[in-house]
């Protein structure tokens, strides 16, 4: 059976962790630790604590900020030894209290990570349309259409911070995809660009637009 899939905060969490090896290995290279076992190494400290973190803290996001606990009072008492010893093997805490300050910092940055704003949509900005992939003037389409806005607030199809979502596409695709899909269709099923790419419609619009040449005036 299939090891069950990991959420993506597990893997910023395995960041934090490898960019905390990063900063208190020892200056003078005497640590075990080079980066080819930078990703094995921060795995296993991953694993080894994720499964015991509070639900609130692993499940984090934007929308869920208010729930994180108070990293400095959070009881870190049923951290496995098994983490304190590597790391302790590894000269990364060369105190007593060294593991708990050293996983007080890598939670610190995660809920950080994790918690932060969505970027402003405009600075997603590409240089190439999403849809046909020609470097070609750009428009923004809202994958969730404005008029829709207060209808998917209402019935919570979807977090407040995706709203104002966009993808930057050329003019002729951007009326495909309004032409292919209605307003709230859009809104509800196609509010990614992964889940436009999935219909049949659009994929054939791709293939041909892709094939044109921009600037040609057609007889």
């Amino acid at each position: 059976m299939d090891a069950p899939e990991l959420p993506t905060q597990y893997y910023t969490f395995k960041d934090c962790l490898a960019r905390q090896i990063i900063a208190r290995s020892p200056s003078d290279s005497s640590s075990d630790v080079d980066d080819a076992q930078l990703d094995d190494f921060s795995s296993f400290l991953a694993s080894e604590v994720w499964d015991i973190l509070p639900s609130t803290l692993r499940d984090a996001s934007y929308e869920t900020r208010a729930t994180v606990p108070d990293l400095e009072t959070m009881s870190l008492d049923n951290v496995p030894p098994s983490f304190s010893d590597t790391l302790t093997s590894y000269a990364l805490c060369p105190d007593d209290d060294g593991a708990e300050t050293f996983l007080r910092r890598v939670l610190s940055s995660y809920a950080a990570d994790v918690t932060a704003p969505p970027p402003p949509w405009p600075s997603t900005r590409t240089k190439e349309c999403e849809l046909c992939e020609r470097d070609v003037p750009l428009t923004y389409h809202h994958l969730i259409p404005r008029s829709t806005h207060a209808k998917v607030l209402k019935r919570k199809w979807h977090p407040e911070s995706m709203i104002n979502s966009v993808a930057w596409l050329c003019r002729p695709c951007h009326t495909a995809v309004h032409r292919f899909a209605r307003t709230d269709e859009l809104a509800r099923n196609y509010y990614t660009m992964q889940l436009l790419l999935e219909r049949d419609e659009i994929q054939r619009w791709k293939s041909y637009a892709a094939k044109q040449r921009y600037g040609v005036k057609r007889g």
